[in-house]
């Protein structure tokens, strides 16, 4: 414990003071368009108006017309374009030059809680919390006076061209109508419209200000209530708390907060707002965005941590099992009082369909859309619309569920899996009903030839053993017999060596491939299409398995860049990393397919990185891929060898303090080490606990 505190002093204690004089009115303002050493304190500022509700801000500053820099014909121009050539009080720039520019806010965060503004003086730290941080951008309000300017002009000359003496119009008759009254559905939509937004944060009124400059008296006047009005304590309560209110304050209740966020378009997906909404509605939003997906997949998109049996209850609520995997709830697609956005058939019918295509993937593999659209009697639009949610199009084949059976959630959850097959049994007795058809009547003369086969590597290695010790015996006889002839034939004998002529190829009995290479938004759950694993399925080609393929250029970088921004990651965390990726890209996009762990591996270890056989300890609890530690080796930096060096010493230990580091990296580069590359290097590759260091990855929670 002693050499702990030794490695951490306490050098100073300074006494903090809360000032709440000024916590209410105080904003910072940042002006990203210039850098800090340019700022505006000593230009001119002609007025200042705010809108205290929406925090908005407007500055009107002068322009410095004698600058060298200033283009005089230029702003003569803009001024000319903007407010034309007569002369008014409403100009805008009334030297008919353009001599001042508009600065609008904008808010950079709408949750200011956790920052503050602080003064340091005598020992002392007083500190203010911010009302709001405001980004002051150039406003170009200015060009859309002139565009309209422009327009009123041309108006003008169209309508100069008509006759003075044209007839009196003649007398219509006015159609009086009354509108119908507006239906709740109809208010909601018009609130949440942009006009209507647009026109709330009209009504607020400006509050016009008066700016005082840095060294202005007033201004010294306002900094001084920055410090701490009332130093004896009474008014710093916040400040002085019990072990158990502090902890509170460190690590407050989780309470829902209703923060309004700007509105992105329908088909994106924010992760970082994703983890911020309850555990159902993650699931449900990211079931709606992918349609299907493997529940290994979504524990992959989840916060790392989450209880897999809260999981299983809210995927019940949105999704349905299907061979293994889950597909959205159709009422979960089109609500109640929706309609399609194709044909206007009710979200009723809508559901009834949709499920009837969940139920025969059910049933088989591939289902014909001809067949789902004489019995569902819907337009083909929508029906289309139910196949690309949950399957892709083969030649002569129909449409083939999107992803694999996963039989391996059906082995290790059978609960689930027996309560999702009684909840299809009462399915289909509905639609058995709704649409008139028996079950008997749809099953199909499946070809066992066409049936998709999904063999694993290790039952492909078992298979190829199980045919070589069943052919040896006959091998063995073979290969005596031809010894015998070959003994009897003597060196004269050279005709009676055969060679056995066989055709190069018979690819006339080959069939052909003749999937489609066009994949749906399904790709994202991370799945290789049918096509791709088909040659990898035959055991018995003759070659003793199918050469794994090549890594793409787009997975090399993305392993190159991920690797240079996090230098040393576990397997577990590419592959988490990768799943982000992949959930990220837009629907359809096929350029990761065909992933495997041994693939991604392969491309690791191709793109500089070099596998860290770090010693687990016995006891450890981390799994297979959380034990396979990757690092970037060389990077064409001279920093590679501090690297280096430090990989070495996690080869031989599972953690280890930092004066050994040090020691080492003395040893290896001598005394040019200093403490800021000590500091870069476990910054960069290790995480530190209980004064030990651990590569990335390695310390179990």
């Amino acid at each position: 414990m002693a050499s702990e505190e030794d490695d951490d002093p306490i050098i100073q204690e300074i006494d903090v003071y809360l000032a709440k004089s000024l916590a209410d009115k105080l904003y910072l303002f940042q002006y990203p368009v210039r850098p800090s050493s340019m700022t505006y304190d000593d230009v001119t500022h002609l007025s200042a108006k705010i809108k205290p509700k929406q925090q908005k801000v407007e500055l009107e500053m002068a322009i410095n017309t004698l600058s060298p820099n200033y283009c005089r014909s230029k702003g003569e121009q803009i001024a000319l374009n903007v407010d034309g050539t007569t002369s008014e009080d409403s100009n805008t720039y009334s030297v008919k030059m353009m001599d001042k520019q508009t600065f609008t806010s904008i808010q950079s965060t709408t949750n200011t809680s956790r920052y503050a503004a602080a003064v340091f003086r005598k020992g002392e730290l007083h500190i203010t919390p911010l009302q709001g941080i405001l980004q002051m951008r150039p406003s170009f309000s200015y060009l859309d006076k002139a565009d309209s300017k422009h327009r009123e002009r041309e108006a003008a000359n169209e309508g100069g061209d008509s006759s003075q003496d044209e007839a009196e119009e003649d007398v219509k008759a006015v159609t009086v109508r009354f509108s119908r009254p507006e239906s709740d559905q109809a208010r909601q939509r018009r609130i949440q419209s942009y006009d209507f937004l647009q026109k709330k944060q009209a009504e607020e009124p400006w509050v016009y200000l008066h700016y005082h400059g840095l060294n202005d008296g007033r201004s010294d006047h306002e900094r001084q209530y920055l410090y701490c009005q009332a130093m004896g304590g009474s008014e710093n309560t916040e400040l002085v708390k019990t072990p158990k209110e502090y902890l509170a304050m460190l690590m407050p209740p989780i309470t829902e907060e209703k923060i309004v966020r700007p509105v992105g378009p329908s088909n994106v997906l924010s992760m970082a707002q994703l983890r911020t909404l309850p555990l159902g509605d993650q699931v449900k939003t990211l079931l709606k965005n992918v349609k299907v997906i493997p529940f290994a997949n979504l524990m992959g998109l989840l916060t790392p941590g989450t209880d897999s049996t809260a999981v299983l209850r809210c995927i019940q609520q949105v999704a349905l099992l299907v061979q293994g995997n889950w597909v959205v709830k159709s009422d979960v697609l089109y609500p109640k009082n929706s309609c399609s956005p194709h044909s206007g058939v009710p979200a009723e019918v809508l559901c009834r369909g949709r499920d009837f295509v969940m139920w025969r993937f059910t049933q088989e593999r591939s289902v014909m859309r001809k067949e789902i659209t004489a019995i569902i009697k819907l337009p083909p639009e929508d029906v289309k619309d139910f196949l690309e949610h949950m399957a892709v199009p083969r030649i002569n084949r129909g449409w083939e569920f999107l992803l694999p059976s996963d039989s391996d959630f059906i082995k290790k959850h059978p609960d689930v899996a027996q309560r999702q097959h009684m909840l299809w049994m009462g399915i289909q007795s509905k639609l058995e009903k709704v649409f008139n058809f028996s079950k008997e009547d749809l099953v199909s003369k499946k070809n066992p030839q066409t049936e998709a086969m999904h063999v694993s590597g290790e039952q492909r290695l078992k298979a190829a053993h199980e045919r070589a010790r069943q052919n040896q015996p006959s091998l063995q006889k073979d290969l005596s017999a031809r010894r015998q002839g070959m003994g009897g034939a003597g060196p004269s004998g050279g005709t009676g060596v055969r060679v056995k002529e066989e055709p190069v190829s018979d690819g006339e009995d080959e069939p052909m491939d003749t999937s489609s290479s066009a994949l749906p938004n399904g790709l994202v759950n991370g799945y290789p299409s049918a096509a791709a694993t088909s040659a990898a399925l035959n055991p018995h080609n003759g070659h003793g398995g199918t050469p794994m393929p090549s890594p793409s250029p787009e997975l090399r970088d993305f392993v190159w860049n991920m690797f240079r921004k996090q230098h040393v990651l576990t397997l577990s965390e590419v592959k988490r990393l990768f799943n982000l990726h992949l959930a990220s890209l837009p629907p359809g996009d096929s350029l990761f397919h065909s992933i495997s762990d041994r693939l991604l591996q392969d491309t690791i270890l191709m793109s500089h990185c070099k596998q860290i056989l770090v010693p687990f300890p016995a006891q450890s609890t981390a799994a297979a891929d959380e034990q396979k530690v990757f690092a970037v080796w060389e990077t064409g930096e001279t920093f590679d060898k501090h690297r280096q060096v430090l990989y070495e010493i996690f080869m031989k230990n599972y953690r280890v303090r930092r004066n050994v580091i040090q020691t080492r990296l003395t040893q290896e580069m001598g005394d040019q080490v200093t403490k800021a590359d000590v500091d870069r290097l476990l910054k960069e590759c290790c995480v530190s606990f209980g004064g030990m260091w651990y590569l990335k990855g390695t310390l179990q929670s």
